[in-house]
């Protein structure tokens, strides 16, 4: 079974959690750099994260990765929980030597374990060597059962167009300073994918599509994270001609989502935050849109022309609920396990 899944962070990393269990422990693998194309180091399942990088950003000297980091760190068994991102057992000295030092931005924290992936990550681009291959080796210390892929090599980064709220005057600014700094509360006007327009698929993103039985795209945020996957060119196309059914799990329940705060972003872009708003936007394969299936709670109800939507439990609360959730996705798609 080839499984490839569109995926941002938190939620992303929790989706992902889900189809490993659906699938069993032997869905390990890992992507060969030299041939450009992945390779099923096992008899089993080959699944394929494709990740969102449009949160990096260059901090203290540092490429941070934060999807990529988090989806890494909770399928290695190294995520904090509690909080859902950044290592378990984490301490903060350099956080607080950077603030003695009157250190800018102070409003990114940086843990003392953390740190060290994004040493090694810097060390690496600095040598000349591209995200997926960085990505890779920082993956053999993880192992974490999935090939994960950044969407591009290139820079892609969202920013922010805000009013700033000390001049008044329109500025844009960093996606994480518009989410850590501000939490999404300043006049926000509209999103820029700095750099997509010259981006390309890394290596093995487009053939991890076309080659895959099934596609889906996890509970992420449709703006940020999945919008910002589709940014970039060769991506959108790859899912309207892949054979493969694609099937979108909604990150909304009851007008709400599930975490984060993905109704700031659709209230920016004018889209309902609602399962059959975001069902809609991403649009059905038979017309100009992505989705083959659609997936909302069972509390929620969704017309989206063109696309098998179905009810089911979709509280990620633990990976064996998570694998009910994507067994349903299977059912939708219509392919057998």
């Amino acid at each position: 079974m080839n499984v490839t899944v569109l995926v941002g962070g938190v939620g992303g990393a929790r989706f992902l959690q889900g189809v490993l269990r659906l699938l069993g422990t032997d869905a390990v693998h890992q992507v060969d750099t030299d041939a450009v194309h992945q390779v099923d180091t096992d008899a089993g399942h080959r699944i394929t994260a494709v990740v969102n990088v449009g949160d990096d950003v260059w901090m203290h000297g540092l490429r941070i990765c934060p999807d990529l980091d988090t989806c890494m760190y909770t399928l290695g068994g190294g995520i904090d929980t509690e909080r859902g991102w950044g290592h378990k057992g984490e301490t903060w000295s350099a956080k607080e030597e950077l603030a003695a030092y009157g250190a800018k931005p102070d409003w990114f924290g940086l843990g003392d374990r953390d740190i060290a992936t994004h040493l090694i990550r810097t060390q690496m681009l600095r040598a000349g060597f591209p995200l997926s291959a960085v990505t890779e080796a920082l993956c053999n210390r993880w192992q974490p059962g999935v090939t994960l892929l950044p969407v591009t090599d290139d820079r892609s980064e969202t920013h922010v167009v805000i009013t700033d709220p000390e001049d008044g005057e329109q500025r844009a600014i960093h996606f994480q300073e518009w989410w850590v700094r501000h939490r999404a509360q300043v006049p926000t006007h509209s999103f820029a994918n700095i750099g997509a327009d010259q981006a390309a698929p890394a290596p093995g993103v487009l053939e991890a599509v076309e080659s895959a039985d099934i596609v889906l795209l996890a509970p992420s945020n449709p703006v940020v994270s999945i919008g910002a996957i589709l940014a970039v060119p060769g991506i959108r196309g790859a899912l309207r001609t892949t054979a493969a059914k694609v099937v979108g799990i909604s990150p909304i329940i009851g007008g709400r989502p599930l975490r984060g705060m993905a109704d700031e972003c659709l209230d920016v872009i004018g889209v309902e935050t609602s399962a059959e708003a975001i069902g809609l936007h991403y649009g059905a394969r038979s017309a100009t849109g992505i989705l083959d299936g659609w997936l909302i709670h069972d509390t929620d109800t969704a017309e989206v022309p063109g696309v098998n939507v179905r009810s089911v439990p979709i509280v990620m609360s633990d990976p064996d609920v998570t694998a009910e959730m994507v067994r349903a996705a299977f059912d939708v798609a219509g392919v057998a396990l």
